[in-house]
């Protein structure tokens, strides 16, 4: 089964939608032209002309001062005007990533980065939103997370996945992966193509793919499903592109609406 991870983030957006817009700013902060990093803003930028929200930007030239960092995040963290910002990561090598987090106000940090704002991490509500829909009980589930040291993924689905009650191996690139064998559940969030694939995985198996990267110039995710095995039928997974990345955008919306207040009719 496939999750369609595009109808789960409209369905989140329509709910938002019948909200009332957020009086406050959206910002993002950006670092360099990378276009991965483009395209990610522009998804962002595209929800929040949906929902009526207003949205900045400002990218920071990599070449320039790191204070230049700094100093976007700091106008925004004291402007009242702005109710979130989000810090497009990964920034370029030598961009101190924890020193930036660190200006960034809790009420304002709409993708939990620093780990105490009142709202969960995109990502772990991306699993949440995914269990859901594909009805897996979680408590009492073995878990594997592949890519658990990931500061975006791994760590708070890890985090979020064991707070709800399950079993959770922590894995990462170059560890022994046998154990993914004996999940429920896997999440993965390498970045690397096919680092799972349907042999390694047991039957009635839920894979939430966070992996983004290409393979002969394709997108793809960490998990190849390959029509060669019959083991594919039989799991459920998300694609890419399509699974988690649009949902990811949605969790981030909703969290910014909680964080300005706007979650009552």
């Amino acid at each position: 089964m496939i999750i369609d991870g595009r109808k789960i983030a409209a369905d989140i957006i329509e709910q938002l939608r019948r909200l009332p817009s957020p009086a406050r700013y959206l910002a993002v902060v950006d670092v360099g032209e990378g276009p991965a990093s483009k395209s990610f803003v522009a998804q962002k930028k595209r929800v929040a002309q949906e929902l009526n929200i207003e949205f900045r930007q400002t990218t920071v030239s990599e070449n320039g001062p790191h204070s230049d960092l700094a100093a976007a995040i700091l106008s925004f963290a004291r402007d009242p005007a702005c109710g979130g910002i989000v810090l497009q990561l990964p920034l370029p090598a030598g961009f101190d990533r924890d020193t930036a987090i660190s200006l960034i106000p809790n009420g304002k940090d709409v993708d939990n980065l620093r780990g105490n704002a009142p709202v969960l991490a995109p990502a772990a509500g991306v699993v949440d939103e995914v269990l859901r829909a594909s009805r897996f009980t979680i408590h009492n589930s073995r878990c594997a997370v592949v890519g658990a040291n990931g500061f975006l993924v791994g760590r708070p689905t890890a985090a979020w996945l064991s707070s709800q009650g399950a079993e959770v191996d922590r894995l990462d690139i170059g560890d022994d992966l046998s154990s993914v064998q004996s999940a429920d559940i896997v999440v993965l969030g390498t970045g690397e193509p096919g680092v799972v694939n349907p042999d390694m995985l047991k039957n009635g198996a839920l894979v939430i793919d966070f992996g983004y990267g290409k393979k002969d110039d394709a997108v793809c995710g960490d998990f190849f499903p390959s029509s060669a095995t019959s083991q594919t039928s039989s799991i459920t997974y998300t694609p890419t592109p399509g699974g988690t990345g649009p949902i990811l955008v949605a969790k981030l919306f909703e969290n910014f609406y909680t964080l300005t207040g706007s979650t009552e009719k």
